[in-house]
């Protein structure tokens, strides 16, 4: 079964840390990526940018408009995530507990109904 295991991040949060700290949680996310390449449990991650780099697009009464920035506005967003392939839930929640940010803020894990591609 696949997981989505979404990171989200709270900027106060990270501010916060020195950068010893910051370099910490990054060799962290590399070791999680490494372990779970070699368990074959990794389909795939993306680190996506600051939410403030994002554009929302709606349609209302066929027409479309595109604005700048996040849809809602927020304390938390989602920084990233990671597609892993395993037996059980709890299995995905032990992985996502290995995901540095799941001390800061919090990793979801939602299962993956239906995926498309080749890396799904």
């Amino acid at each position: 079964m696949k997981y989505l295991l979404m990171i989200h991040v709270n900027p106060a949060a990270l501010d916060a840390l020195s950068e010893e700290e910051r370099q910490a949680i990054f060799a962290a996310h590399d070791a999680f990526v490494a372990h779970t390449t070699e368990t074959g449990e990794l389909v795939g991650f993306a680190a996506l940018a600051d939410p403030s780099n994002s554009r929302t697009v709606r349609i209302r009464d066929e027409v479309t408009t595109v604005t700048d920035g996040p849809y809602v506005e927020m304390k938390e967003f989602l920084a990233g995530y990671t597609i892993v392939d395993c037996e059980t839930p709890e299995r995905a929640a032990e992985l996502a507990a290995m995901i540095p940010d799941a001390k800061l803020t919090g990793v979801e894990v939602r299962p993956v109904m239906h995926s498309s591609g080749s890396e799904m």
